[in-house]
C-alpha cells in the first residue's frame, strides 16, 4: 500500500504510462470511458486522495493532489478529466459540517472508489443563478440547468450546489441517474468526448431532505480562490508533460518547470497571479502539441496519432474551467487583444 507522497506519484506515473497513455487513442473514440481505467485508479487510493488517511483516504494536500493530476492526465486526459470530478463529492463527504449520516454511508465507499461522483455547479456560476433549490415539504425542489456535467452514466452520486433561500448555496447530493423531472442532454465534443460530459436540466426535481449536504452565504469570490483554480492547471501540464516525452529533451522541459512553478507561486500571490499562470499552462499545452505536430510531421493528421489528439485535447484546455481573468490573459498571449 501506498504511504509517502513520493509512493503515490510514482503510482499515478505508472498508471499513466502502463495503462492510460496505451489505451489513449481507443478512449478517444468511444462514447464511454472502459470502467477498467476507473478501477485501476480505485484499487491505488486514488479515489480518496485528499481524504485524511484517518477517515480512510491518501491525506494528499493540494501539492501532491497537483502532481497526481498532472502524471494521470499525462496518461489520458478524459479518463482524469471525470476521475477528478469525485474531489468534490469525496472532499464534502469528508468535511466536519456534512451530516454524519451521508459521511458514514458514503464517505469509505468513496474513498475506495466503490461509489464514484460527478458534480452539477450552476448555483455557483457568476450571474443570475441558473439552478436554484428550494424548500418542499422535507425536502428541496431544483429548478433550473447545470451545463457541463461529466461523468454521466460513469458515476453513481451527483454533488449539486443550487441558489437557496437568503442568497445561500444548497449542496444536495443525488443519485445520479434519470428521475422525474431530470432532462439530460449529451454534448458531443471535439476531444474528451469518453468524458460522457452532458447538460442538466431540473424542472421539479425533488430531493429528500436527508440528502443535503450543507447550506452556506454565495460568496461569487469563492470561485476566485487561487487554490480553487490551481488544480485545473495540472491537466495543462499533464498535457505538456506527455508532449516533451514524446518530443525528447528540450527548451519545453524548462517552459514546463517554470509553468508549474509560476501556478504554485500564484497561490500566495492572489487570483490576478493565477489567471495569468493559468493561462500561461494553456498556452504552453497549445504550443507543445503543436510542436509534437510538426515533429512527427504528415503522419499526425491521421486520427489514429497521438499528436491530432494532443492539439485537439490542447485546445479543449484553453477554454475548459476559465474565468473571465483567465479568458482575457489568454487572448492577450494570443494576441487577440493588447496587453
Amino acid at each position: 500500500m501506498t504511504t509517502t507522497v513520493r509512493d503515490v506519484v510514482a503510482v499515478a506515473r505508472g498508471l499513466a504510462d502502463d495503462v492510460l497513455f496505451p489505451g489513449a487513442m481507443r478512449v478517444d473514440g468511444l462514447d464511454a470511458i472502459p470502467a477498467a481505467h476507473f478501477d485501476a485508479l480505485a484499487a491505488a487510493g486514488l479515489y480518496g486522495a485528499p481524504v485524511p488517511a484517518e477517515a480512510g483516504g491518501l491525506g494528499l494536500d493540494l501539492a501532491a493532489s497537483c502532481a497526481v493530476v498532472e502524471e494521470l492526465a499525462s496518461g489520458c486526459l478524459a479518463t482524469t478529466f471525470v476521475w477528478m470530478q469525485h474531489r468534490g463529492l469525496v472532499m464534502t463527504l469528508a468535511a466536519e459540517g456534512t451530516p454524519a449520516v451521508l459521511r458514514d454511508r458514503w464517505l469509505g465507499p468513496a474513498c475506495r472508489g466503490q461509489v464514484r461522483g460527478a458534480i452539477a455547479l450552476g448555483g455557483l456560476l457568476p450571474g443570475p443563478p441558473r439552478l436554484r433549490a428550494r424548500p418542499s415539504g422535507d425536502g428541496w425542489r431544483l429548478d433550473g440547468e447545470a451545463p457541463w456535467v461529466t461523468g454521466w452514466g460513469l458515476t453513481d452520486l451527483l454533488l449539486v450546489a443550487a441558489r437557496g433561500p437568503g442568497d445561500s448555496i444548497v449542496s444536495l447530493i443525488l443519485d445520479a441517474a434519470a428521475q422525474p423531472g431530470l432532462a439530460v442532454t449529451r454534448e458531443r465534443l471535439a476531444a474528451v468526448n469518453a468524458s460522457a460530459t452532458v447538460r442538466l436540466g431540473f424542472d421539479g426535481v425533488l430531493v429528500p431532505g436527508e440528502r443535503r449536504a450543507g447550506q452556506a452565504p454565495f460568496d461569487p469570490a469563492e470561485s476566485m480562490r487561487p487554490d480553487r483554480l490551481r488544480i485545473n492547471g495540472s491537466l495543462a501540464l499533464g498535457l505538456v508533460l506527455r508532449c516533451v516525452r514524446m518530443l525528447g529533451p528540450g527548451p519545453l522541459d524548462d517552459e514546463l518547470a517554470a509553468c508549474r512553478k509560476q501556478l504554485d507561486d500564484a497561490l500566495v500571490t492572489g487570483f490576478d497571479a493565477m489567471a495569468q499562470a493559468r493561462a500561461a499552462a494553456s498556452e504552453l499545452a497549445v504550443r507543445a502539441a503543436a510542436a509534437l505536430a510538426v515533429q512527427v510531421g504528415s503522419r499526425s493528421v491521421s486520427v489514429d496519432q497521438h499528436a491530432q489528439r494532443l492539439v485537439r485535447e490542447a485546445m479543449f484546455l484553453l477554454v475548459f474551467g476559465s474565468r473571465p481573468g483567465i479568458k482575457n490573459a489568454l487572448l492577450r498571449r494570443l494576441g487577440a487583444i493588447e496587453g
